[in-house]
């Protein structure tokens, strides 16, 4: 007697994907809030009708394997919380950064070299995560700093080695990581943004510290400024061994002006990037 084939036995193409059964039980119950972590998928057309699910407020795609994001995503004008990381994304949409309600964008473990004309015109957007990507200094569009409503701006884990003055133009900036990047300097507007909180700046290739930083509030209870892994020149590095309270004292000093500007005017060949860094090759590709 024939018996009917076992389930694992029927052609890939007939099973549902995980990814489909998922966006099928949302759709029947309008759940704002969609996860798609982990599910394998690679593109967009594996997940039909998804970019007509408009009443979406909160998006998970991390883990998977996509490479590019569809222009159409933009359509989920409902949309607050955008989770892409951990995927292999190459290139963004100029339309992102349309989405009218965008709070929270996750691009972090991605293989952006760079971001779209415009990127920076997000009306609210509070958080962005671009950790682990491949950008740097002229991967930026010109309006990425005029995002007046970030409250925190993660860009560790790339290849900066400057970044711009305008950073400035972020006011309302309580976070700001730049841990294992390439950078060279700090820009003295940096102790413009009074609100500033945290600071991460760990294993770059930094030896001195604009005295305009002395204006931040790196001693309240909320506050995580972190300097180490640096070539800090001594009377820097003796005080950060002190506590932040003495690198503070350093920096608002007369003195310490006085060496800043020697120091700009007699200033040292900048040593060149660590290519073994371990940034370099532990990076989830």
């Amino acid at each position: 007697m024939e018996t009917a084939p076992s389930v694992s036995c029927l052609p890939q193409n007939v099973k549902m994907s995980k990814a489909k059964k998922v966006l099928e039980d949302a759709r029947e119950i309008k759940n704002p809030e969609l996860d798609l972590f982990d599910k394998g998928v690679a593109t967009f057309e594996e997940m039909p009708g998804l970019l007509n699910m408009t009443y979406i407020t909160r998006l998970t795609l991390s883990h998977n394997r996509l490479r590019s994001v569809p222009p159409g995503l933009a359509n989920l004008t409902n949309l607050e919380t955008l989770n892409l990381a951990n995927n292999q994304i190459e290139e963004l949409p100029l339309s992102l950064s349309s989405l009218p309600k965008l709070r929270i964008l996750n691009l972090s473990i991605n293989r952006l070299y760079v971001l779209p004309r415009g990127f920076g015109a997000f009306p609210v957007l509070e958080i962005l995560d671009l950790t682990y990507n491949n950008l740097k200094d002229d991967s930026l569009p010109g309006n990425f700093f005029m995002m007046q409503t970030l409250r925190a701006l993660y860009l560790g884990d790339n290849d900066f080695e400057r970044l711009p003055p305008e950073v400035k133009n972020l006011k309302n900036l309580e976070i700001l990581g730049l841990r294992e990047n390439d950078l060279i300097e700090l820009p003295k507007e940096l102790g413009e943004l009074t609100r500033l909180r945290e600071l991460h700046v760990q294993g770059n290739r930094l030896t001195i510290i604009p005295p305009e930083l002395g204006n931040l509030d790196m001693l309240s209870n909320k506050a995580a400024f972190r300097f180490e892994g640096n070539e800090w020149v001594k009377p820097i590095a003796d005080q950060l061994q002190l506590g932040i309270g003495h690198l503070l004292d350093l920096l608002r000093s007369e003195t310490y002006r006085i060496t800043y500007g020697r120091y700009l005017t007699n200033k040292p060949p900048v040593p060149a990037p660590c290519l073994d860094k371990a940034k370099k090759i532990s990076r989830i590709r």
